[in-house]
This record gives structure tokens, C-alpha cells and sequence, in this order.
């Protein structure tokens, strides 16, 4: 067996009529279209039901696969204690799986549980399904703040261990769309609502798993979405798998999206999943990024050569480089005497703060910089900068060898800070800024994804000094940069 059909559906808790209290009714395509899906799931008399949710335990590095032999849950959050659910856990699947992630290089376990009870992620669907169909046993899964790649090998493994055990299994993906459609929703309007809605949408109607890649993190934040992911990892366990996909409705009168679409999987005469190497998504997208990031190198200018060379160097030798034994491997990457000489003169004959900053698959895995000079010359504060950045980052783990070909890095050359008398003298794409009070100093670089106001900046310099977002008589300076990809 393995997996046979998966579906996409949402979890607002109004969806459930104690819960709505007559709210409901607004949604009414919505809860037609989730039973039509609970019913086209039953009707496969699943073994194990695999659920992704958004609001299970979840980690910035790792996925929480919920523990013990079964759990239970309630509305009782939103005022109905008397809608109650109760599942046994897939205990042998879960074991298994934690092996098969640990094999795969996946961060996936079952420690750090922090609430064993059901999430309404979880608990709506349920509450649909178990209307319909009840000899199962579930498998919850969070999702972490993880790059989509993780999660759809995540996936992957889901299906692998599926087929090893001989289970008839679905997936069901848990996720609302965008929180950000109409002023009058609970988190208000952002443009990119409607937008990420639109093209979810299209991409889930059509099964094209591979486009899920192709979401900009900037952008998903943005969009406030919610199950992304967890639609990605329900798109792995489908990898290279033939389909049929029905999308059943979608809406948005809440001011948040709600999608419902169903997967079933293609079989040969004899039962059996009929493949197709064309939706071998993951390869192609690696392969993608792969040449992408070729391209961008070759395109990298001196100060990115340099940083890239130091920290390269540094986590497969664990020696740091010198300008005086590597400068000229630096230069020979101009294409003329002339530009050599200009190079050599920034990095070598001025002095500046510098930021280096290192990105993974559209997220941050690195960055860390000096706000004015603390060695002789840019190059060795760009040399001592990467190594910090790529191993010594306290937020992040340090850089490993094999990451090293999927790495993005900018440096930014800092001018020197001056005093500013109000935020008003602030402009968040010309200007970096530093707040300081006392002995705390927060620092926030210019023109960064996701960062759109002063006051946005202002909070995050102010985060970073460890002081409180409102806090009051800080010290104000801007700075310029010259940022080097």
C-alpha cells in the first residue's frame, strides 16, 4: 500500500456550529466542500491518517512528531468544551519515521512536546472526518521554521515509510491561506493577501507541487499564510507520483482564506501507484538552484569572493585565510589590471565597519558585523567577519561543509554613524540605524526584506539591544552601506 490520496483543507474552529454559533453560515461552501473531502477520505478506509498542522508543537529547527499512544483535544478555547475528540497515535509509524528522518538528515523527533492535547489545527479536520470514518490511527506532525526543502523530504520519508509498513494511508495538510484578505478581518489587509490566495489556489487546483518552491519567503510573511508548509510537506510525500486532483472550493469572506482540494493517486491495473519522474519536484528544483547559484557567482564581486573564500576556508580546514596569502585569488577575479588595482586599493587602504550577512534557501543563516573598524583594513574585517557570521552566529547552528554550495552572502561596508536628533531624519532603505541606552546597543542594517516602516526598524534595532519596543530616550544614529553581492 502506501499513500493513496491526500487533502488540502483549512481550520477555522467557527467552521463547527458550537463554535460559530450561527457564524458558520458564512462559510457554508466551505464546510460543503470539507465534507465532500472527509467523505472522499473515509471512503479509502485509511490504517493511519498523517496530519500536518500549523498550530501543533512546532521549532525553528526541528519537526515535532507528536508522542505516547493517542491524545485528546477540545473547543474548549473557543467557548464549546462539549465538541471533544480522542485519537490513538500510529505508534509503530512514528518510530519508524523518527528513524527513517535521523537516516535522511532531518531534524525530526518526538521530544520537546510542551502541550499533549490536540491543536484545532488537527481538530477540525477531525471533527469532520470522524463523522464519517473512525478505524484509524493518526500521526501528528508540526511544522518548523525549516527551509520547504526540509519539508518536502519530510514528506518523502512520510511516503517511504508508509509503503514499508504496508499501510493504507492518507494525508490530510491543515492550513488556512492568507490571514491578510479584507480590512474588516481580524488581522487586516495586505496586498500580497489576495495575491498568495490567488496563486495557491492555482497551484494545489493543479497539483503543480514543484511552484511551491517559487513563494518568497519575504512574501509568504507578508501574505500572512498559515499552511504553506504544510502543504509542501503533503507535496513530498506525492513526489513522483501521478494524480487526480479535484479542487473543491476556496473563499474568502472572514477576511481569511479557506482552500479545499482533494489528491488521489493514480493506480495501474494491479493497484499499484503509477509513477512519473516528470513530478520528481525536489530534483528539479535542486537542480534549479543549483544552476542559479552558479550563475551568481560568477557574478559576485571581490568583497562576496572574499567572504565566501574565508569562510569556505574556515569550516573545511578550520584555518582562517590572510589577505597577504590569498588577496591575489581575490583579484585575479577582475577583468582588467585596472579594476585589480582598484580593488585591491578599498580592501586594503581603507578602514570601515562590515556586515556579512548569509542567506539559505530565502532565510537568514548568519549574520554578524562590526560597527566601525577593529582591524587594519576592510579585507581582514571581511575575512574575520565570515568566519563569525558563518560559525559563531549564537542564533543559528555553525555552517557545515555540506552546506556550503547553498549559501548567499552579502557585504554590506558601513559609513561612519552620526548622531540624529528624531526618527524622522530615518529613511529604512537609505539609512542603517543604532539605538543605544546605557550599555545597550541595538544596530539594524538598511533596505532589508520585510522591514518597510521606521517604526518597524526602530522596534527590531530596539529587540536587538535588548531593550523593550516602546522604550523611550534612546540614542539615535544612521549610517550608510554599500551592499556587495
Amino acid at each position: 500500500m502506501g499513500i493513496l490520496a491526500g487533502i488540502m483543507v483549512p481550520h477555522p474552529p467557527m467552521i463547527v456550529p458550537a463554535v460559530g454559533r450561527g457564524g458558520e453560515k458564512q462559510i457554508e461552501e466551505t464546510t460543503a466542500a470539507y465534507e465532500r473531502a472527509a467523505q472522499f477520505i473515509a471512503d479509502f478506509k485509511p490504517d493511519t491518517v498523517i496530519l500536518s498542522s500549523p498550530h501543533s508543537v512546532m521549532y525553528g529547527d526541528y519537526f515535532h512528531i507528536s508522542p505516547g499512544t493517542g491524545a485528546e483535544g477540545s473547543f474548549a478555547r473557543f467557548g464549546a468544551p462539549q465538541v471533544s475528540a480522542s485519537v490513538a497515535y500510529d505508534t509503530e509509524f512514528v518510530s519508524v519515521l523518527c528513524d527513517a528522518a535521523k537516516n535522511a538528515v532531518i531534524p525530526a523527533g518526538t521530544l520537546g512536546e510542551r502541550d499533549a492535547s490536540l491543536d484545532h489545527g488537527t481538530m477540525v479536520p477531525l471533527y469532520f472526518l470522524l463523522q464519517k470514518y473512525t478505524d484509524f490511527k493518526l500521526v501528528r506532525i508540526g511544522l518548523s521554521g525549516l527551509s520547504m526543502s526540509y519539508h518536502y523530504k519530510l514528506g518523502m520519508e512520510i511516503a517511504r515509510v508508509s509503503k514499508a509498513l504496508d499501510r493504507r494511508a492518507v494525508y490530510i495538510a491543515s492550513g488556512d491561506l492568507s490571514h491578510k484578505l479584507q480590512d474588516y478581518g481580524p488581522y487586516g489587509f495586505a496586498k500580497e493577501g489576495p495575491v498568495y490566495d490567488e496563486r495557491i489556489m492555482d497551484v494545489m487546483g493543479r497539483a503543480a507541487f514543484d511552484e511551491l518552491f517559487d513563494f518568497d519567503e519575504t512574501f509568504l510573511d507578508k501574505a500572512a499564510e498559515c499552511g504553506h508548509r504544510s502543504f509542501v510537506m503533503m507535496a513530498g510525500a506525492f513526489d513522483r507520483t501521478a494524480l487526480e486532483v479535484e479542487k473543491l472550493s476556496h473563499q474568502d469572506v472572514t477576511g481569511v482564506g479557506y482552500g479545499v482540494c482533494t489528491y488521489k493517486v493514480k493506480t495501474d491495473a494491479d493497484g499499484e501507484a503509477v509513477m512519473d519522474e516528470d513530478r520528481a519536484f525536489l530534483d528539479k528544483w535542486e537542480e534549479k538552484e543549483r544552476d542559479r547559484r552558479r550563475k551568481a557567482r560568477d557574478v559576485e564581486d571581490g568583497y562576496v569572493r572574499l567572504a565566501r573564500l574565508s569562510l569556505e576556508n574556515y569550516i573545511i580546514t578550520g584555518e582562517p585565510i590572510t589577505w597577504e596569502t590569498s588577496g591575489e585569488r581575490i583579484l585575479a577575479g577582475e577583468v582588467s589590471e585596472e579594476a585589480r588595482e582598484a580593488l585591491k586599493k578599498e580592501l586594503t587602504e581603507r578602514q570601515a565597519g562590515v556586515f556579512v550577512s548569509i542567506h539559505k534557501e530565502g532565510r537568514l543563516r548568519g549574520c554578524i558585523g562590526t560597527i566601525g573598524p577593529v582591524t587594519s583594513m576592510v579585507a581582514n574585517e571581511i575575512i574575520v567577519n565570515a568566519i563569525s557570521a558563518s560559525t559563531r552566529d549564537p542564533r543559528f547552528d555553525p555552517i557545515t561543509r555540506d552546506e556550503l554550495l547553498s549559501l548567499e552572502i552579502n557585504v554590506d561596508v558601513l559609513s561612519e554613524p552620526e548622531p540624529i536628533s528624531s526618527e524622522t531624519e530615518l529613511d529604512v532603505k537609505r539609512y542603517g540605524v543604532i539605538v543605544t541606552k546605557g550599555s545597550r546597543r541595538g544596530l539594524l542594517l538598511p533596505n532589508l526584506d520585510g522591514v518597510d516602516t521606521i517604526d518597524e526598524q526602530l522596534r527590531i534595532a530596539k529587540r536587538k539591544a535588548g531593550l523593550d519596543e516602546e522604550e523611550q530616550g534612546v540614542k539615535l544614529q544612521r549610517f550608510e552601506v554599500v551592499r556587495h553581492v
